[in-house]
């Protein structure tokens, strides 16, 4: 196998869950490529080498520009908050190094088209981590879509509901609650949630046209994490619902919230064709709700497919059937693709120019709302 040096940017959640991949990876795929974990780089020098430690990074460093300028170093993976996307992977995309990239892409869509811009002139392959693509019953439902088993697409329904921001205790900003922070973030629920759902949505049947949408921060202001007794106004949105029309004549909704009690991940969504419907939620990931019309009349309804079976997408490279793959396998199976299309010589995985995209219906959700009209893409 021919090895790939890697230096991964920041180590919170998603610094550990790509981590776990790098480890993993070469276990279960066969492969031409080998991550190396070469180097960890983020700027608290102590939590910095218990990550290192911990997950296998050869190597530290506090500082990311000078990681980005090794030459030892092929792939440079951005899991810093969203603020510093722009700075890390314009710099890596001038060294020439292949990127990993963490959604959203950017703050907004102008900072969006420069990363598209920037990895283009590199010429070097890049991926953005919308690891909800490489679910197995998600991905299952792709392939019935494109296999023209429900038809022609009438609508589409999303919602993606969580509950930990419904304490006004909850603080703002910090290492740990950056999503908060309008000026670190971009945005809440549109940037951190719904554009995953936007990019499922637009994979499963194609761009979206226009949007109307409305948005509420529910707690105006919020202590500060770092300075206690310090309070600000909270300018993310908590909640953001939307319609939808798609280029091809579909209607969609979405929701997205922080603020639904009892919801810890409910990332859902429901295409309903002509011929059939598929259906699926993340808190039951390995299960995919499938109806087709085409079923004699005596037996027509909706059917749970267990999504275990090794002819179903990835499993054949996990557990004996009836053994369930888990959050973190996404990642593995989505870095899997990436590295395979390495080999190949083909875009295997959501890249900038997709991440784009997805920026620009986030960019134009918060115009809608703000405007209270319809936005045209």
């Amino acid at each position: 196998m021919k090895q790939l040096n890697v230096a991964i940017i920041g180590y919170g959640f998603m610094g550990r869950a790509h981590s776990n991949a790098y480890r993993k990876v070469n276990n279960f795929f066969d492969l031409a490529y080998q991550p190396v974990m070469k180097v960890a780089s983020a700027r608290q020098a102590d939590q910095l080498d218990a990550f290192a430690a911990n997950w296998g990074w050869q190597e530290t460093d506090t500082d990311w520009r000078r990681v980005v300028e090794r030459p030892d170093i092929d792939v440079v993976d951005i899991c810093a908050p969203n603020n510093m996307h722009l700075e890390i992977a314009s710099a890596a995309a001038a060294a020439g190094k292949i990127i990993a990239c963490e959604k959203p892409l950017a703050m907004d869509a102008a900072e969006g088209q420069r990363l598209v811009d920037a990895v283009a002139a590199s010429g070097k392959p890049n991926m953005v981590w919308f690891n909800y693509r490489r679910v197995p019953a998600i991905a299952l439902a792709k392939q019935i879509v494109d296999e023209g088993r429900i038809g022609r697409v009438f609508h589409y329904r999303s919602r993606y509901l969580q509950d930990w921001t419904i304490s006004a205790d909850v603080p703002l900003g910090g290492n740990t609650l950056w999503r908060l922070d309008k000026s670190v973030s971009g945005s809440g629920v549109t940037g951190d949630l719904l554009a995953h759902s936007i990019d499922t949505a637009m994979w499963m049947i194609g761009p979206i046209a226009s949007v109307a949408a409305t948005t509420e921060t529910f707690i105006k202001e919020r202590e500060l994490q770092d300075d206690p007794g310090k309070r600000v106004t909270v300018e993310i949105d908590d909640a953001c619902a939307f319609l939808a029309r798609f280029a091809g004549g579909a209607m969609a909704t979405f929701e997205s919230t922080r603020y639904a009690r009892g919801r810890k991940n409910e990332n859902y969504f429901e295409i309903n064709g002509e011929k059939g419907s598929v259906a699926f939620n993340l808190e039951n990931a390995h299960e995919l709700g499938y109806f087709t019309h085409d079923d004699e009349g005596h037996l027509r309804g909706w059917r749970n497919i267990q999504v275990w079976d090794s002819d179903h997408p990835y499993m054949e490279h996990w557990w004996v059937p009836g053994c369930s793959i888990g959050y973190e396998h996404t990642f593995i199976n989505a870095l899997a693709d990436f590295l395979g299309g390495l080999a190949s010589g083909t875009k295997t995985c959501p890249d900038f120019a997709d991440a784009q995209a997805t920026q620009v219906v986030c960019d134009a959700v918060l115009q809608a709302a703000d405007e209270r009209r319809w936005v045209d893409l």
